[in-house]
């Protein structure tokens, strides 16, 4: 459960801001169809990060946990100093397969932007410190949709309320503190 709900909190958190919540919002506001849009994120996340916690859990067999320490201390201090700088997105960025419908071009969209995203960056390390591939993508997914649903339905009023640096800073202390929990193994490498 642990592993379910710090992905769930840390991918929701790293989400805010992020280029593929910028990404909801022009889908939702270009294509205005919600339903196919909010399944085309859920699709995409689900398939992007499943692919990269089996990276990350691929990684955990062959390099020992003393070695894993390391680099996932490492690796959350280094998301910390990334979530403190801001994403953006080009105007026409991910949505020129609007031929698709809302759905295809979602689901393409956003697994191509998601790609060496922080929040894909995260599954992997995420999945190689606790070593459960379902509950960290079922996690990372519901981060994923908690994030940008509420986005896709309410645009732009949402983003106008939510203090940005305040949610960055946030999120970078609790990487700040995973990073430093690992490195004093913290918990072990569970």
């Amino acid at each position: 459960m642990e592993a379910f709900l710090v992905s769930t909190g840390i991918v929701a958190l790293a989400e805010i801001g992020d280029k593929t919540q910028l990404l909801a919002l022009v889908l939702a506001t270009r294509l205005k169809k919600p339903l196919p849009i909010c399944l085309g994120i859920f699709v995409a996340t689900l398939l992007n990060h499943a692919c990269a916690a089996a990276v990350g859990q691929w990684i955990t067999t062959y390099i020992g946990p003393d070695a894993m320490r390391w680099i996932l201390g490492i690796s959350f201090i280094a998301m910390a100093g990334w979530m403190l700088i801001p994403d953006k997105l080009d105007d026409d960025e991910g949505t020129k397969q609007q031929r698709f419908g809302a759905f295809l071009t979602t689901l393409i969209a956003f697994f191509i932007v998601e790609m060496g995203d922080k929040t894909q960056i995260a599954t992997v390390a995420l999945a190689a410190k606790y070593v459960n591939l379902t509950a960290v993508v079922a996690g990372t997914t519901a981060g994923m949709l908690l994030a940008n649903v509420p986005v896709v339905y309410f645009g732009d009023k949402l983003i106008k309320i939510v203090p940005l640096k305040i949610v960055h800073a946030v999120c970078a202390l609790i990487f700040v503190l995973l990073g430093l929990a690992a490195l004093l193994n913290l918990g072990g490498m569970s």
